[in-house]
């Protein structure tokens, strides 16, 4: 994929929210385990998760199909002089098994990408067989509800309605994600591929219904994301993660 659509895979979030939720992961994994981590990132692009991963000390493996967007992960990776810790290849979640060649990692990373594969169910199959035992996923996806909230407020009710009865959450044929995710979809995908200890939060709850003329300044985007935090973390709301326009997860393979 081009890489100038990468921004959309993300699902809204902004990436500094992402790296910093997946560096406290390998930080808790890398204390149990009592070494760097190798970590695979599944649809990774130009490295915004693995570069920050590598220069902390993990080994990264980054697979996606866009051979422009891991020229621009290799550029980086030399740029930060992380070139022996960030290996990049072709291919996708169909070709794990053949590009790992049996090895095993301690952290996956799937982010915006599963909204764009063929079988998801085939695709989290392929990670857990990755993970070694007790190994950690980290997974972000477009929700389903977002959109749903965001087409009625923005009066577009047809849309609206499309996304939340469409099996795939759709709003229309001209819509540019393939899908998106409920929460119970989540968990019963992740459940069927062995992945336990699931736990998902939604993220960016508001910034996707804030009109972007409201935000002027980066202390305003943090304002978004520290409401965000408090929105879902207080006791009773934890139906409100189903609203956030995309979906983090954290699972452990057993």
């Amino acid at each position: 994929m081009p890489d100038e659509q990468r921004p959309q895979r993300r699902g809204g979030v902004r990436p500094s929210a992402v790296v910093s939720a997946v560096g406290r992961i390998a930080d808790e994994c890398t204390a149990r385990l009592g070494r760097p981590l190798e970590v695979l990132d599944l649809g990774g692009g130009t490295g915004g998760v693995a570069v920050p991963l590598a220069e902390a000390g993990h080994r990264v493996t980054v697979v996606d199909p866009s051979p422009d967007a891991l020229a621009a992960l290799a550029r980086r990776a030399r740029e930060a002089g992380i070139v022996d810790r960030v290996t990049g290849v072709q291919g996708d979640g169909d070709s794990l098994d053949a590009l790992l060649a049996g090895r095993q990692v301690d952290l996956a990373c799937c982010h915006g990408t599963l909204e764009f594969v063929d079988d998801p169910a085939a695709t989290l199959r392929a990670i857990a067989h990755a993970l070694g035992e007790g190994g950690v996923l980290s997974l972000l996806v477009s929700g389903r509800l977002s959109v749903v909230f965001a087409k009625a407020i923005a009066g577009e009710f047809t849309q609206a309605r499309a996304a939340l009865v469409d099996p795939s959450g759709r709003w229309g044929n001209t819509d540019p994600l393939p899908r998106r995710f409920d929460v119970e979809q989540l968990e019963s995908l992740l459940a069927g591929a062995g992945f336990t200890d699931v736990h998902v939060r939604g993220t960016n709850i508001f910034g996707h219904l804030v009109p972007a003329s409201l935000i002027d300044s980066e202390a305003d985007r943090v304002a978004l994301t520290e409401l965000d935090d408090l929105l879902v973390s207080g006791p009773g709301r934890e139906f409100l993660r189903t609203l956030g326009n995309a979906l983090h997860v954290v699972a452990r393979r057993d």
